[in-house]
């Protein structure tokens, strides 16, 4: 039985899929914290507001917001982030790299010499393949299948069923729509839609 202790960052739908992934791992959540609670409660674990936090810097975090660049501004305000949260029906290679804050959902494959960075999702049912870089703040969403040697930049959102052919360089903040199809290397900051894959709009750096 793990005696581990998170406080989830996070009052949202997202933060309760990672309350269950959470207890499926046997890791205690201990609340959910948001500054803008719509509740008390939220699966019947306490939603507290940051100020009635003590001792704060000393407290495991994950950050439970679905928002790429909201986990991104929550992470640089928090001091303990906790090592990653992995739903125990996900198969990983022995040979895989997971960081802090990251999480990995029901279902998940991630294979061989694959690194993923920190504060990702890898949302339910993703299959990672060999040899690939998830850049932090990334998330993949449910469904979507990452083939071998494909590497996606920061903060790059993949839609739910989206599908990326091996050794594809996909850059940071960029938004992969549902159900595209990837064959070709896509910049930063670019909206990317359909089969195959078309950029249909470029993207500020700070939008």
């Amino acid at each position: 039985m793990s005696n581990r202790k998170v406080y989830l960052y996070g009052g949202s739908g997202h933060g309760k899929v990672i309350k269950d992934i959470a207890k499926n791992s046997n890791i205690n959540v201990v609340a959910f914290v948001d500054d803008n609670p719509k509740s008390s409660t939220l699966l019947n674990v306490p939603i507290l507001k940051t100020s009635e936090l003590e001792d704060i810097a000393v407290k495991e975090f994950i950050i439970s917001i679905g928002s790429n660049k909201i986990r991104k501004m929550i992470s640089e305000k928090l001091t303990k982030i906790g090592d990653a949260i992995v739903d125990p029906s996900a198969q990983i290679s022995d040979f895989v790299t997971i960081e802090k804050g990251t999480v990995v959902m029901p279902s998940v494959v991630i294979n061989s010499d694959t690194n993923i960075g920190a504060h990702v999702i890898l949302n339910t049912g993703a299959i990672i393949e060999h040899d690939c870089k998830i850049g932090d703040f990334a998330h993949i969403s449910p469904n979507a299948t990452i083939t071998g040697g494909v590497s996606i930049g920061e903060g790059t959102h993949i839609g739910a069923g989206a599908i990326v052919i091996p050794g594809i360089k996909i850059g940071k903040w960029v938004t992969v729509g549902a159900g595209a199809v990837i064959i070709n290397d896509i910049p930063d900051y670019t909206t990317v839609v359909g089969n195959p894959g078309k950029i249909i709009k470029h993207k500020e750096k700070n939008g």
